[in-house]
């Protein structure tokens, strides 16, 4: 068998990689974006909207209205800024935190029964391999 042409193959992968991205939103509770804004701080730690905005390329105002809806829901909390008076930081709460684990959770809790269900434990140990190729595409 003839080695595949890295052209056909990345757009094969950006097909499926699409298809699976989109099936695992479905098993969200919280909206993509409020995700990634409370992702961002757990894995960051407190920071301005402007620093969040920049982070996830969105804009300024935005930005500001997602975290306005975040903390509405009680999810981020906000506090002065230790260095600028005139700025403040956002950061996770503990309902942020647990409602992004929770989110968390059921995302991968739905891949790995998909991964049980319909692949041979061959096609898994294939899959285990190919998330570590892709994890050193993605540091590229």
């Amino acid at each position: 068998m003839p080695t595949p042409e890295p052209a056909a193959v990345a757009a094969e992968l950006r097909t499926a990689m699409g298809k699976l991205s989109r099936r695992v939103k479905h098993e969200d509770r919280i909206p993509l974006g409020q995700v990634a804004v409370l992702g961002t701080l757990d894995r960051d730690g407190a920071m301005t909207t402007s620093d969040l905005a920049a982070d996830q390329r969105v804009r300024p105002q935005s930005m500001a209205r997602a975290v306005g809806l975040l903390m509405e829901q009680g999810l981020i909390s906000r506090r002065a800024h230790p260095t600028d008076g005139r700025k403040s930081l956002v950061e996770l709460s503990d309902a942020g935190r647990a409602a992004l684990e929770a989110e968390r959770g059921r995302r991968v809790g739905w891949l790995a029964q998909a991964i049980e269900a319909e692949l041979t434990g061959e096609e898994r140990e294939t899959l285990a391999r190919t998330a570590a190729l892709m994890e050193r595409l993605a540091a590229r």
